[in-house]
């Protein structure tokens, strides 16, 4: 009989090589699943059907008692709750005791989000080098497409449509989607592409694909994208930590906040569920609410500290 072990491995290859998940998305599993397995080593269960939901919340508070956040412990949960679907449907294990364990609650942070002018002063600067020129393309790409990190290092040159000034990126789940280039990043993607091919990479061949290349001509990695923006904002001087993520949220924020149109923005970001979109709309709400502060004469929405008042009679 296959042991919990092997079940588990044969899941991931499924992960893997069916679903096809990215590489970050891959780890995420084995570290939730591998939690699963020591567990279940612990409490001398070797069979996936020997599981129960009391196991279950066991693994769950053990993580707890670790200090693991609860968006931690939500995504470990719903990866249970995948692998044992994936058995039912494979192994003929019908019972889900991830199913029957409740997600603990954890509080929804707000996106840190600039607004348009901070956009305008990040991008407004003079490119020297071939790396300014490149980094300049990439912020202009992230805030004009929304798109996520590993969805701009993953672009060819062969992504971008100049005759549709479209881009054609793969999501999560390898789910494929176009999206719109406005003119400023097109502007940036132009002047990269002049300079690509002749970037000094110390006689290494230069990747013929990727959008986005390294000092050593290969695909530009995550990490160096990361570092980029951080050098590039530092240069600024202008005391903001900016992310690629924020580019997006950015994005997000102020497309709603001129158009209200949700499902435009859930189709734009690639959200398989609206509900992750929604959180937006608590910007937006946000960013009127201040409005609605500074603007109406009796909004009375912020308590304000009272003036002292002298009555007759009393020393000043």
């Amino acid at each position: 009989m296959t042991g919990l072990a092997e079940q588990v491995n044969a899941f991931l290859s499924h992960l893997k090589n069916e679903r096809r998940l990215s590489v970050h998305t891959l780890a995420a599993y084995q570290r939730d699943l591998k939690a699963l397995l020591n567990y279940a080593s612990e409490a001398g269960i070797d069979q996936a059907r020997d599981l129960k939901a009391s196991d279950i919340r066991g693994l769950i508070s053990q993580g707890h008692r670790k200090g693991l956040s609860g968006r931690s412990q939500q995504r470990k949960l719903s990866a249970l709750r995948t692998f044992f679907a994936y058995l039912a449907r494979e192994s003929g294990v019908d019972l889900n005791p991830a199913l029957l364990v409740s997600a603990p609650k954890t509080p929804r942070r707000l996106p840190k989000t600039l607004d348009a002018d901070q956009v305008s002063n990040l991008l407004t600067m003079e490119t020297i080098s071939w790396h300014d020129v490149r980094d300049k393309a990439i912020l202009e790409l992230f805030y004009s497409s929304g798109l996520r990190l590993s969805e701009l290092t993953a672009c060819n040159k062969s992504s971008v449509s100049w005759d549709e000034n479209t881009l054609l990126v793969h999501g999560k789940g390898n789910k494929e989607r176009i999206l719109p280039v406005g003119r400023y990043a097109q502007t940036a993607l132009k002047d990269w592409l002049n300079v690509r091919d002749n970037v000094p990479t110390k006689g290494a061949e230069i990747d013929p694909d990727a959008l986005f290349i390294s000092e050593r001509g290969t695909r530009i990695s995550n990490t160096n994208v990361q570092a980029r923006i951080k050098s590039w904002t530092r240069k600024q001087g202008n005391g903001l930590h900016v992310h690629p993520h924020m580019l997006r949220h950015s994005f997000a924020s102020h497309i709603l906040e001129s158009s209200g149109d949700l499902r435009a923005i859930q189709e734009l970001l690639g959200h398989a569920d609206i509900s992750t979109t929604q959180i937006y709309t608590h910007l937006d709400f946000q960013h009127l609410a201040q409005v609605y502060d500074q603007a109406h004469p009796r909004a009375a929405r912020r308590a304000k500290p009272k003036s002292a008042v002298t009555l007759p009679g009393d020393k000043t």
